[in-house]
């Protein structure tokens, strides 16, 4: 038996979570825009489910918040003065940049980075590629620190690999493991990547969306599979259809989700459906799977409600047993197709038999579900012993982080309260502590006063 296992490192939400609306694209995201926010439950309501997770019995992980407002961004602005001031003159002259600045998007850690485990890569080791996230300013910011955390977390260089981020423009614009899945019989054996576009900068022969932006290119999934050192009988690439983008699918794992050898996936997920399951189909055969594919109909769950449901926006775990729990938001409960389809699914003998509802509506509100909020890394057992031993969940780390967030965090943000210099101290104070208790080292570059 395969002595490997995935582990699940969910984003720990900062203490700026607020709803400004940025992600353009992003149904829930532009739709609750202004709406106050409650950044302690959200941190609290994300906490909650890393620890019921674990409870069950699967490796779980925290990667930790980053410091924001992003004075450093604002500056190379041209906004001047103490850090304070910058805020200040940010707050009057460019609202909507001081909000992007101010965002705590790096909760969703399904954006942080593309992961190939070492039984796909070239020299055996597991390689992280951070996202650029170049499609939308608020996130663009973050992989200099998103490497800086995954490079204090996976420190050991004989083991682990941590590149830059790709070259920060629109042609390779990367999202990260929200378009990536990986398939296989056993999580250290070799397995099939699998790469999701919106559409290629440079090849015309592709289509595009018409109204929202697509924002992963082929070449960035193809740059990212060449970094990792993979081959090409273990990797595949698919386009997502761009009805479905510009239905605000903004990211692949709006539609589908991937777990070992299956694949939960929307009738209207990618082009050229059927030749993308078959590729996918061959190739885990040659490595050793069985595929299976369990298509939803859009005559039993629409494009909309999987899009206001957040159902493929989940988590498939594998049990011991080999079924799988596949991790919803209350939110598929509240639409009755969707939750009609989930009891229909889970009792018909497949392999995935078991539902699990999370309450993670202050994620919901900014577009995030449970797999935006997780970054799967694949690792073996003597992988998992080179991990920072401090990120990993236990009973003692989740009491120390609910108090940490009791201690730091408002119940209650505001677009207004952005202007408040006080935020980033209290966002600095906070981090400063985080550190010491995730003995990050100095990932942080702000010096407390």
């Amino acid at each position: 038996m395969s002595n490997a296992f995935e582990v699940n490192f969910d984003g720990l939400v900062g203490p700026t979570h607020n709803y400004s609306g940025l992600s353009y694209g992003n149904v829930a995201s532009t739709g609750n825009q202004n709406a106050a926010s409650n950044p302690k439950l959200a941190a609290k309501q994300g906490l909650a489910k890393m620890k019921a997770l674990h409870d069950l019995g699967f490796k779980q992980g925290v990667l930790a918040p980053h410091e924001r407002p992003d004075v450093a961004s604002l500056r190379l602005l041209g906004f001047g003065g103490t850090d304070a001031q910058v805020i200040a003159r940010a707050a009057k002259e460019a609202p909507a940049i001081l909000a992007a600045a101010t965002s705590a998007s790096c909760m969703w850690t399904a954006n942080a980075a593309t992961v190939s485990p070492s039984g796909d890569t070239a020299d055996g080791r597991v390689h992280f590629t951070p996202a650029n996230l170049n499609n939308k300013f608020h996130r663009s910011i973050e992989h200099p620190t998103t490497r800086r955390i995954l490079q204090a977390m996976f420190a050991d260089e004989s083991r682990f690999a941590v590149h830059p981020a790709l070259p920060a423009q629109m042609h390779f614009g990367d999202e990260g493991a929200a378009n990536h899945t990986r398939f296989c019989h056993e999580y250290d054996g070799a397995g099939v990547e699998f790469f999701v576009f919106g559409a290629a900068a440079f090849d015309s022969r592709y289509p595009k969306p018409a109204r929202f932006p697509a924002r992963q290119t082929l070449e960035a999934c193809q740059a990212v599979a060449r970094l990792h050192g993979l081959k090409e009988e273990g990797v595949v690439y698919a386009q997502q259809d761009p009805d479905t983008i510009d239905a605000g699918v903004f990211h692949n794992d709006v539609i589908s989700v991937g777990n070992r050898n299956v694949l939960f996936h929307h009738e209207k997920s990618f082009l050229h459906q059927a030749e993308v399951l078959a590729e996918l189909d061959r190739k885990l055969a040659a490595a050793g799977g069985n595929f299976i594919a369990i298509e939803v109909p859009e005559a039993e769950v629409t494009v909309e409600e999987a899009v206001k449901s957040y159902l493929f926006n989940s988590q498939l775990l594998s049990k011991p047993d080999g079924k799988m729990i596949i991790v919803v938001p209350e939110e598929c409960r509240n639409i009755e197709r969707v939750w009609a389809y989930l009891q229909k699914m889970s009792s018909a003998g497949g392999p995935i038999d078991e539902v699990r509802v999370f309450d993670l509506k202050q994620s919901m509100q900014n577009g995030g579900g449970p797999a935006c909020l997780r970054l799967r890394v694949a690792l073996s057992a003597a992988e998992i012993a080179a991990v920072n031993p401090n990120v990993m969940m236990s009973d003692a780390l989740f009491g120390t982080l609910n108090a940490w967030v009791d201690r730091h965090y408002r119940d209650r943000l505001s677009p207004d309260d952005l202007a408040d210099p006080q935020l980033l101290v209290e966002c600095r104070t906070a981090l400063d502590e985080l550190s010491g208790i995730l003995k990050l080292g100095s990932v942080y570059p702000f010096q407390l006063v």
